[in-house]
């Protein structure tokens, strides 16, 4: 009993089951997910967090790329945050360069995530800002595999 309501209410494990967190997250990685009630000012840009997808209704994992009162947009492929260009060292930029988009406005209360293989990524950029409240954890540390032979190491999330 003890068991269950940690993994409900503590930490759970995590399986990635999709590529749009590539290269720092790949299909079958195994991440440790904080359950605890997230509020807008445990967030940091750079989180990965886990959340209800409101398009398909499945547990996926995504980057908070901006917090509520930024303003964001996508310009030649990279994402400026309240007008600044944002060092992202963790996205492939091989994939998708040219690519823009429209400024938005992040609303109170919301947060916008994208995920790290943004040439593949189902994101904010289609179903907009996620409500805080619809959080279901933040990573905490990859589990599984411990250690990627040839490649870059993931970056580890901020806590």
């Amino acid at each position: 009993m003890l068991v269950v309501l940690a993994r409900t209410f503590l930490v759970a494990p995590v399986r990635i089951s999709s590529g749009s967190m590539a290269p720092t997250l790949l299909q079958g990685d195994v991440v440790l997910v904080d359950r605890r009630h997230l509020d807008v000012s445990d967030l940091h840009r750079g989180d990965l967090v886990t959340f209800s997808n409101p398009q398909t209704s499945q547990e996926s994992l995504k980057r908070v790329v901006a917090l509520p009162g930024d303003t964001v947009a996508t310009i030649d492929a990279v994402v400026h945050v309240n007008g600044e260009p944002v060092d992202e060292p963790y996205v492939d930029f091989s994939d998708w360069e040219g690519i823009f988009s429209a400024r938005v406005a992040v609303p109170r209360d919301t947060v916008f995530l994208m995920g790290d293989n943004r040439g593949s990524s189902v994101d904010s950029r289609d179903f907009g800002a996620v409500p805080v409240d619809n959080l279901d954890g933040r990573v905490l540390v990859r589990l599984w595999p411990p250690v990627r032979v040839d490649a870059e190491p993931p970056q580890p999330p901020r806590l």
